[in-house]
């Protein structure tokens, strides 16, 4: 979460103390849950707007967007929280902690750990589109974390809004009584007030003991170049002073604190945080990795005896290699990688080789939305030309000496005479589809070896729920699904488990030398209509060389599918005027030798952009 500096120096300078402790019946924690563009962070500059808690001069859309990528893409990437101060219409004062939260389904873990932090969820649903599969994702996150959930209906000023039939598929589809939905248009202001008011009047307090030692969850921290690592903490019990000897009970590492503050959205410097309240610390950390999200704090002394039961940590499920286009790049990339790392705990690197790609680094990510935000981040924040390689899933070697390995990248497969059976990565796969597209949609789950476990309907819509191989999905599955529902579908998917099936490895050899960023694994029985298509797209996407040039795809020493690139030709018989035909057919031949030697010693450059194509497959 990038930090407003201006506003940042401003607080050191004048410092906001809280002058006593704010009675727990006077805090709301709550958190927006909604499908990806349901207008969840507009909700959440509304709220802010009509609080006054930020300047009118100062405001802007998407305010806890903090990221350029947010703001260009219209997504919410990290969660971010602001404190609000609210004067109800029963004449309290209260203090709203509101954290807005990511909608895709590749940010899902940043959701779950939001969840533990806040008490109440505001579940918005547009009232024109309705339930979709992340508005089920996330309330389902919310649920589990025993929320109390107050439905809204955003965008009742489009005129194809239809409030009372959203409100009752909230009610098929969840299950949770929607008859006092609020209606809102966080574009116009609509509906705002009436939101704070449901926020105080039906979303719990917390609880905490004050005189008990102090305990706090972990759930957020990110790098500052001027402070070191920022930790966002929910408090439970007890209370968090500036100068206090914490202990991180998970890394038993102890540190004093330098800052204590709350975001209001900038930092707020404070005296103290206490039971129920959301906020920040600083204490001279130096890596985002010594903060374990999901860990408790206490204090070094008379700290308390139990931690809290903390988070999962995320797991990749996609690879891929993120090359550098010249070379020479090789160092910039190494910093970058670091440096964005520093800022995303879910982002995973190695260093690798590549005989086709030289240096680089094998990264693994949340889901392909991930994959390309972090690529886009790393070429505009770093201004490196990147080659990406085939995204590919982790599968599971199981050895005939009974060793299990996890495969990452399909180059290191290893000998086949040594490998006893392949697992791969499945899903549970939630589909929500009009009727008129429903068939197609399960034409293109068995295609991709789903199998089907639900189907039943809200309304006109179908909701079909798929197992499915993770390895059929992160190709093209969600762009083709786009298109045979011309947009209409939404698909959110959990992982599930391991399974054996019959799995080989196809390499590409372009002039018989094999490029290895464009292995992939594929089922024995689809292998040949994927070598097949592969390489056809490829023969349109290598540019032609002077010599002829032979694109095939190989289980092993066995090639399943070829086409042949032809030569460009230079007309050497142009000069040839009259006279025996023997002259014309020397040159030929001496041409014929010339670009044998060409093929045996040339070199055939592949563009990046045939790299992408080719992996881009329709089926």
């Amino acid at each position: 979460m990038p930090i407003n500096i201006g506003g940042l120096i401003d607080s050191v300078v004048k410092p906001h103390h809280i002058a006593a402790m704010t009675d727990l019946k006077h805090i709301r924690n709550f958190s927006i849950v909604a499908h990806i563009d349901h207008g969840k962070s507009t909700l959440a500059d509304r709220l802010i707007q009509e609080t006054g808690t930020v300047k009118e001069r100062d405001m802007q859309a998407q305010l806890l967007d903090t990221m350029d990528i947010e703001r260009e893409r219209g997504i919410t990437i990290k969660a971010n929280t602001v404190r609000i101060d609210y004067h109800a219409d029963n004449g309290e004062d209260y203090i709203l902690n509101l954290i807005d939260t990511p909608g895709h389904v590749d940010f899902a873990y940043e959701v779950s750990r939001s969840m533990r932090a806040v008490e109440g969820s505001l579940l918005v649903v547009d009232s024109s589109q309705g339930v979709e599969a992340q508005t089920l994702a996330n309330v389902y996150h919310a649920i589990e974390a025993d929320h109390e959930i107050v439905p809204v209906l955003n965008k009742i000023d489009l005129p194809a809004s239809e409030p009372d039939r959203v409100a009752e598929q909230i009610e098929d589809v969840i299950g949770i009584d929607a008859s006092g939905a609020i209606l809102v248009s966080a574009k116009t202001g609509e509906g705002i007030h009436e939101t704070l008011e449901a926020i105080v009047a039906h979303l719990p307090s917390p609880v905490g003991d004050i005189d008990a030692p102090l305990k706090a969850m972990l759930v957020d921290s990110w790098y500052d170049q001027y402070l070191g690592v920022i930790v966002l903490v929910r408090i439970i019990d007890g209370i968090m002073k500036k100068g206090d000897k914490i202990a991180m009970m998970h890394t038993e590492a102890t540190y004093q604190l330098d800052r204590v503050g709350v975001f209001r959205p900038e930092m707020d410097m404070v005296d103290q945080l206490g039971p129920g309240e959301i906020g920040f610390f600083t204490a001279s950390i130096k890596q985002v990795r010594d903060t374990k999200v999901g860990d408790t704090i206490t204090h070094e002394k008379h700290g308390c005896k139990e931690a809290l039961p903390g988070f999962a940590p995320s797991q990749p499920v996609v690879f891929c290699g993120l090359f550098p286009v010249d070379s020479a790049e090789f160092e910039d990339l190494r910093e970058a990688i670091s440096k964005l790392s520093l800022n995303d705990a879910s982002f995973s690197s190695e260093m690798e080789t590549s005989a086709a790609l030289g240096f680089g680094f094998r990264c693994g990510f949340l889901g392909l939305l991930h994959l390309e935000v972090i690529r886009d981040r790393l070429e505009r924040e770093y201004d490196i030309d990147l080659i990406t390689t085939a995204p590919s899933v982790v599968y599971k070697i199981h050895m005939r000496d009974g060793t299990v390995t996890d495969l990452h990248n399909p180059a290191d497969m290893p000998d086949l005479t040594l490998v006893d059976h392949l697992e791969e990565p499945r899903i549970r796969a939630t589909i929500l589809v009009p009727d008129e597209y429903l068939g197609d949609v399960l034409k293109l789950c068995q295609d991709r070896r789903g199998i089907q476990e639900t189907l039943t309907y809200a309304g006109s819509r179908a909701m079909v729920i798929y197992d499915l191989p993770l390895n059929e999905v992160v190709f093209d599955f969600y762009d083709r699904l786009k298109s045979v529902t011309k947009g209409y579908a939404s698909f959110d998917y959990t992982l599930e488990d391991y399974r054996e099936d019959f799995l080989v490895k196809m390499s590409v050899l372009v002039n018989e030398e094999p490029v290895d960023a464009l292995s992939t694994m594929v089922h024995r029985d689809r292998a040949e209509a994927r070598g097949r298509a592969m390489v056809e797209k490829l023969k349109d996407l290598i540019p032609r060389h002077m010599f002829k040039i032979p694109i095939q795809a190989a289980i092993g020493g066995r090639v399943i599918a070829r086409e042949t690139l032809s030569a460009m030709r230079k007309d050497v018989t142009a000069k040839c005027y009259g006279g025996d035909a023997s002259r014309k057919k020397k040159l030929l031949e001496k041409q014929k030798k010339g670009k044998k030697k060409m093929r045996q010693f040339g070199k055939v450059e592949i563009p990046q952009s045939a790299f992408i194509s080719a992996l881009k497959m329709d089926d």
